[in-house]
């Protein structure tokens, strides 16, 4: 079904994508823009959550201890290895029903691909690497549906279950709340490094450990009643998210740079210069949103609205609980995570410190 001859050179499969991985999102401007007139019809007494505060995905209770999550994510390309496209896009996928507190049930796949530029055998690869990431989840892929594309699209619907008074909404942070960040930010810098063919392999490495790293602990968080508001940092970069969890729960929120986990590649990355084409998009849409401190350098404001693809759980919990959450985080090989700021009344926007 392809024409690509045997002897052919190897495609690199970011050359399909305009935009690699949750970077090719709709800019945050344009989509509230898309959006803002949007209004349910319905909404049954049973939505638990829907699209009214921009949360991780829908929740709707069946009993009185159980409500089924449902979302969905997929996009193009952030890697050129197929085994890897399909892993990171999975994983990315299952990470909102992670942070809502949720654990997931099974997976649709979602897949589009452009038959007569690719082998079959690269896109079995890509339906390979989501398989093995639903394997480590413990869900099947129950079914999907596919297309013919110009550029190369994976994903999955990701179906979860969750106890209705355990559901971790980005509306339902409190003042006095602690910030925590479970992964560290610069996947998109290393993504732009990528496409640009400078990445090295231990870059490489790093890239797919956390683009892969399953976030589990969602899970157990849902259970402490301490922890107040979860969502995943994707692809409008740690301020559009966190700023998503200010709107919905009316706070201001503070945030010590210094104490942000990075990537060191991905700083160096910054530092040179280097960012992601959704970085100033991102800036654009929220950016009046953002007290910056004088001087503040535009690598960093570049770290703040990096896209990250699969990115780690932003996490809001009572000061007295931290030890707690660190714990689980700890425990489920998020050493990385560290405490970034506090939560407090205000107006809903971002002070950087």
């Amino acid at each position: 079904m392809s024409d690509r001859e045997p002897s052919s050179a190897p495609i690199r499969l970011t050359e399909f994508s305009h935009g690699g991985g949750c970077g090719c999102k709709i800019a945050p401007a344009v989509l509230s823009r898309l959006l803002q007139n949007s209004v349910l019809p319905i909404i049954p007494p049973q939505l638990l959550v829907g699209t009214e505060t921009s949360d991780d995905a829908a929740v709707y209770q069946i009993n009185e201890t159980q409500a089924i999550i449902a979302t969905t994510d997929f996009f193009t390309p952030i890697v050129d290895n197929p085994f890897d496209f399909g892993r990171i896009a999975a994983t990315n996928a299952l990470s909102d029903v992670y942070a809502m507190g949720g654990t997931p049930l099974m997976a649709l796949a979602i897949v589009g691909m452009p038959l007569g530029k690719m082998s079959e055998e690269d896109i079995r690869q890509i339906l390979a690497g989501g398989q093995a990431v639903c394997s480590a989840a413990g869900i099947p892929i129950a079914g999907g549906h596919s297309i013919d594309t110009l550029e190369p699209i994976y994903g999955l619907v990701g179906i979860g279950l969750v106890h209705p008074a355990q559901i971790k909404r980005n509306s339902a942070a409190q003042a006095g709340d602690v910030l925590i960040l479970s992964k560290p930010l610069g996947v998109g810098m290393l993504s732009a490094a990528l496409k640009k063919g400078v990445l090295s392999e231990a870059g490489y490495a790093d890239m797919l450990r956390w683009t892969t790293q399953l976030n589990t602990p969602g899970m157990a968080l849902s259970k402490m009643d301490e922890v107040h508001a979860i969502t995943d940092v994707t692809g409008f970069g740690l301020a559009g998210h966190l700023l998503e969890i200010c709107r919905g729960s009316g706070l201001t929120a503070q945030v010590n740079f210094d104490s942000l986990p990075c990537i060191p590649l991905a700083v160096d990355i910054a530092q040179s210069g280097t960012c992601t084409g959704a970085s100033p998009r991102n800036w654009s849409g929220y950016g009046d949103e953002v007290a910056l401190p004088p001087g503040f350098a535009d690598w960093k404001r570049n770290m703040l609205t990096d896209p990250q693809t699969s990115g780690g759980l932003l996490i809001t919990c009572a000061s007295h609980a931290v030890d707690a959450v660190l714990s689980i985080l700890n425990a489920q090989n998020f050493e990385q995570a560290s405490v970034i700021g506090r939560l407090q009344k205000g107006p809903a926007l971002m002070q950087v410190i």
